[in-house]
C-alpha cells in the first residue's frame, strides 16, 4: 500500500511539475520579435552577411543571429524580409538636431560668418523649450525614416531633447552646450554647468538616453572651463562631446591666444582629452595630433558634407583609418548640411577622400559602411552594445527595401548600400527591440503635426529675422 502511495505521489508530482518545464522552455525560446529572410549584413568581426537570414530578438536584445532554417522557437511576432537586406541601425555620430528649423535660413558661407552673422543671431530671437521640443521631433521623424536608431547631439535645452527623443523611442547620446557667452537655456557658464549635472543625474541609466557634457569647442570655452567640463565628465562617467579643429579660423585662433599651439596640441596640454571624449569634425590634424587622439582613445565624427559646404576642409580620413583611431559619420545639423541623410554621408565620404588623395581605392564601400555603424558604436566607445547584428547587443535594426530602380540589379550588398540606397529605401525601423517606423509609415511621431509645427516656427523666424 504504502508503495503504491509512493508512486501515486511521484505521477502526481511529474504531472504538476512536466507542464510547467515544458512551458518555461518554451517561454525561453520565444522571441518578442523574429526578422526572418533577406541578407543580413551583420558587422560582426567577420563582417558575416547571411543569405535568408534570421534575427531574434527578446527584452531589446539580439538573441539569435543565423539562418533561417536555423531558428528554433516560436514568436510573438514575425517580420518577413525576404527579399530586402537587414543592417545594424545607422548611427549618427554629431548633429544639433532641433537646427532643422533653421535649415536653409544662411547658405553658401563660411564658417564664422555662417555662425556670427546668422545662426547665432537667430537662435538668440527664436530658441526656447517649445522650439527645441518641435525641432527635435523634426530631426528624429527625419532619422528614423532614413534608418539612424542612434544619434550624438549638442544643443540646448538639452534635457526636452533627452524629453522628446525617449517618448520617439530613439537612442540618443545627448550633451548640453557648454559655451562662454549667455545661451537661450543658461545665460552663464557656472549656470549650465549646474544645469549640465542635474540633466546627467536625471538621465543617467536609462535605457535609451546616455546624458553627456559637451564644451562648444575650443574657440568659445576658455581653458578654465574646459577643464571644469573634463572633470564633471570624470566626476559623473560619462561622454565628453566637443567641437576640435574643425577650421583654419579655430587654428589661428588658438595659435594665436595659447602660444603658437594648434587646437589638438592645446586640448592634450591642458589634460582636455580622455577616453570619454568625442570629436566632431577634426579636420586640422596632422601625423602627429591623430597619434595624441590615438593614445587618448578619443572617438571622432566625420562630417563630410557639412565641412564641404562650409568650405571648411578635408578631414584626414584614409589616415585616421590607417591608425585604427574610433571614426564615425555624423551629418551635423541641418542648418548646415542641410539633411540629416547618413546615406548621403556614407556615399560622400567615400568619394570625397578619393577624389581628394587621387586614390579610387581609398574609403571602401565596406569602410564607409562600418563608419555608419560598427565604426559610430566605436567614435561613441558604444560598440559593446549597438553597431552591429550580434547575439547580446541591443536589437537597433533597419530593414532596406532593395527593389527599387536605383538598386537594380544588384551584384554586391555594400556597394548598393553606399553608393546606391537613400534614405527613402528603409522600410521598417527596430530600436531597443521595438518597431518604430513600418513600411515607411512612423509609430511613435506624428508626421503631419511635425510638419505643421514645423511650418509655423518658419514663419516665426523670418518674422524675427526683419526686426
Amino acid at each position: 500500500m504504502e508503495k503504491l502511495k509512493f508512486i501515486a505521489v511521484g505521477l502526481l508530482t511529474v504531472l504538476v511539475i512536466l507542464p510547467q518545464l515544458v512551458f518555461n522552455q518554451r517561454k525561453q525560446s520565444m522571441y518578442d520579435l523574429l526578422i526572418v529572410g533577406g541578407t543580413v549584413v551583420t558587422m560582426d568581426s567577420e563582417r558575416r552577411v547571411i543569405d535568408d537570414g534570421a534575427i531574434g530578438i527578446r527584452n531589446g536584445e539580439i538573441v539569435f543571429v543565423g539562418k533561417r532554417s536555423e531558428v528554433k522557437g516560436s514568436a510573438k511576432h514575425v517580420e518577413n524580409a525576404a527579399g530586402k537586406v537587414v543592417i545594424p541601425g545607422l548611427i549618427n555620430t554629431h548633429t544639433h538636431v532641433p537646427m532643422g528649423l533653421f535649415r536653409g535660413i544662411a547658405d553658401d558661407l563660411d564658417l564664422q560668418q555662417w555662425l556670427t552673422q546668422y545662426i547665432f543671431p537667430a537662435e538668440a530671437r527664436n530658441v526656447t523649450e517649445s522650439f527645441v521640443r518641435s525641432g527635435t521631433r523634426l530631426g528624429l521623424a527625419e532619422f528614423i525614416k532614413g534608418g539612424t536608431t542612434t544619434y550624438c547631439d549638442m544643443y540646448y535645452f538639452e534635457d526636452a531633447i533627452a524629453d522628446e527623443t525617449a517618448k520617439a523611442g530613439v537612442r540618443g547620446i545627448l550633451g548640453e552646450t557648454l559655451i562662454d557667452f549667455p545661451a537661450p537655456d543658461n545665460k552663464t557658464f557656472d549656470d549650465a554647468l549646474k544645469y549640465t549635472e542635474g540633466f546627467v543625474k536625471k538621465w543617467k541609466g536609462h535605457r535609451l538616453i546616455t546624458p553627456a557634457v559637451a564644451p562648444h569647442a575650443p574657440y568659445t570655452v576658455s581653458q578654465d572651463h574646459l577643464i571644469a567640463a573634463r572633470e564633471l565628465s570624470d566626476r559623473l562617467d560619462v561622454p565628453l562631446v566637443i567641437h576640435l579643429a574643425e577650421a583654419n579660423s579655430e587654428t589661428e585662433f588658438i595659435q594665436r591666444n595659447h602660444k603658437g599651439l594648434r587646437p589638438i596640441e592645446y586640448v592634450e596640454k591642458i589634460g582636455f582629452l580622455s577616453d570619454k571624449t568625442v570629436a566632431a569634425h577634426v579636420i586640422q590634424a596632422n601625423e602627429s595630433e591623430l597619434e595624441i587622439l590615438k593614445r587618448r582613445d578619443v572617438g571622432i565624427a566625420h562630417n563630410p558634407q557639412s565641412n564641404m559646404k562650409l568650405a571648411a576642409g578635408v578631414a584626414p580620413v584614409p589616415a585616421m583609418l590607417k591608425l585604427g583611431l574610433r571614426l564615425g559619420l555624423g551629418t551635423d545639423g541641418a542648418a548646415s548640411n542641410n539633411d540629416l541623410s547618413l546615406w548621403e554621408e556614407m556615399d560622400t565620404a567615400a568619394k570625397l577622400h578619393k577624389v581628394f588623395s587621387g586614390d579610387p581605392k581609398v574609403v571602401s564601400a565596406v569602410e564607409a559602411f562600418e563608419m555608419a555603424t560598427i565604426g559610430g558604436a566605436r567614435a561613441l566607445h558604444m560598440e559593446k552594445q549597438i553597431g552591429s547584428i550580434e547575439v547580446g547587443k541591443r536589437a537597433d535594426i533597419a530593414v532596406v527595401e532593395f527593389a527599387s530602380v536605383n538598386q537594380t540589379p544588384m551584384y554586391n550588398v555594400y556597394s548598393h548600400l553606399v553608393y546606391a540606397t537613400k534614405a527613402e529605401d528603409v522600410e521598417t525601423v527596430i530600436i531597443d527591440g521595438k518597431i518604430v517606423m513600418k513600411g515607411r509609415r512612423l509609430l511613435t511621431l506624428n508626421e503631419g503635426v511635425i510638419k505643421k509645427d514645423a511650418n509655423l516656427i518658419h514663419q516665426r523666424i523670418i518674422d524675427s529675422l526683419k526686426k
